[in-house]
């Protein structure tokens, strides 16, 4: 079937979106650029590469400390833009957004700040087979000073959770359940407002990582009825380290502080320290100005598009690649119920890494490998996957290119 011609079937214009991403517009190895890695890294609008390069230009001075008009435009910038995400995720107040690096280090200050605090020996985390690196080895390494367990919820061979031995498995042990909104290996999309209920009707509290899903769907904090939700802005068209960690405000003051330095203490004096309000007591030194303004920026620009349109598009390329894979002799990994943004397939007698190298130098850019959830492949038996991960920016034309591309990988490896 040939779907070049094809429009979106939400009239979503993403040959006008192309155009507001300068990298896309190169070539790569003499080929038009086809990006398919927006898993790893989405691409950035000109909006927020001017956002980011006004604020040096004109703004570049320390927030929050200084009495001289840029550090009093920095600061305001910098503010505003905690407003902005609070606004994009529905919290109820701007203090329960709290700046990070990026989700992992928002997962490693919940688990080293909240889990130190609660966990004690013979407490269990609850984390799921499909998750990043990241939403498991924080909780390995907090666990084992505490004396819990980090015990896996199983995945079904279709790549959904099996939520029949999530609920076997839910005890008054369990203090924390962690999972992803979307698998960044096979873009399954979890049930997380059913998990967040089992949970709490146990006991326990839970975290979303949120990295795969901001950038394909509206999320609303208050509506899952999460404990925390971590998202990068580098997933969502913003710079790259600057992320979120949002926290119910109780547990945030709860919590004792991540990291010690400046901006996050109220009092310092060598008979005893006392620590700043929220979100500052979570923030110490100077924060990332520019990626908080530049990711601001991302989810307006994001939140200015219809959502909608744009999640109906992506899901008729997601189709698209299921089905023109199946055809092409493709094997998917992984047939989740619901998917966002993700194909993940293997070519059978080729090992992925050679295919990805075959396909970059005909300028269609995948990403191969294990996508940081080697426990995942370990189950799947696999030692990695091709992973094609879509956005906003992407075509029927680019996966035109992108399957004609594999049919001359397999006459190099076939």
């Amino acid at each position: 079937m040939n779907t070049t011609a094809e429009k979106s079937p939400a009239g979503f214009d993403a040959q006008k979106i192309r155009r507001d991403f300068p990298i896309l517009q190169q070539l790569v190895h003499d080929q038009p650029l086809v990006y398919l890695d927006s898993a790893a890294t989405t691409q950035k609008p000109q909006v927020v590469i001017d956002a980011v390069a006004d604020y040096y230009r004109r703004d570049n001075a320390n927030v929050h400390r200084a009495a001289h008009l840029l550090a009093d435009r920095a600061t305001t910038a910098f503010e505003q833009a905690r407003h902005t995400v609070a606004a994009f995720i529905n919290s109820p107040k701007a203090e329960q957004v709290i700046w990070t690096r990026g989700t992992t280090e928002s997962i490693n200050l919940v688990a080293s700040s909240y889990g130190r605090l609660i966990l004690r020996p013979g407490d269990t985390v609850l984390v799921s087979a499909l998750e990043h690196h990241s939403n498991i080895v924080p909780w390995q390494m907090i666990a084992a000073e505490c004396g819990a367990d980090v015990v896996p919820i199983p995945v079904n061979a279709a790549g959904d959770l099996d939520l029949v031995a999530y609920q076997n498995l839910l005890s008054d042990r369990v203090k924390i359940v962690a999972v992803n909104h979307v698998s960044n290996a096979l873009g399954t999309v979890n049930p997380v407002k059913k998990i967040i209920e089992l949970a709490h009707a146990a006991g326990a509290k839970v975290l979303i990582d949120g990295a795969q899903a901001i950038a394909h769907f509206s999320v609303d904090v208050q509506d899952l009825d999460c404990d925390f939700y971590a998202f990068s802005g580098h997933k969502a068209f913003g710079p790259t380290g600057i992320g979120v960690l949002w926290g119910r405000e109780e547990l945030l003051e709860e919590m004792p502080p991540y990291q010690g330095g400046g901006e996050m203490i109220e009092v310092v004096s060598f008979s005893g320290t006392t620590f700043n309000q929220l979100p500052y007591k979570f923030e110490a030194g100077t924060p990332h100005i520019s990626g908080a303004i530049g990711m601001a920026t991302a989810l307006n620009y994001l939140q200015d598009l219809d959502r909608k349109a744009a999640l109906i598009h992506e899901s008729h390329l997601l189709q698209t690649c299921i089905e023109r894979g199946a055809q092409s002799g493709l094997q998917r990994i992984g047939a989740p119920q619901h998917a966002a943004g993700v194909y993940s397939f293997i070519l059978p007698g080729a090992h992925p890494a050679d295919v990805g190298t075959l396909l970059d130098q005909q300028g269609v850019a995948v990403r191969t490998g294990h996508h940081c959830a080697q426990p995942l492949m370990t189950h799947l038996r696999l030692p990695g996957t091709v992973r094609v991960s879509l956005s906003i920016y992407n075509t029927q034309q680019d996966l035109e290119r992108f399957f004609a591309a594999l049919e001359k990988v397999k006459t190099f490896l076939l």
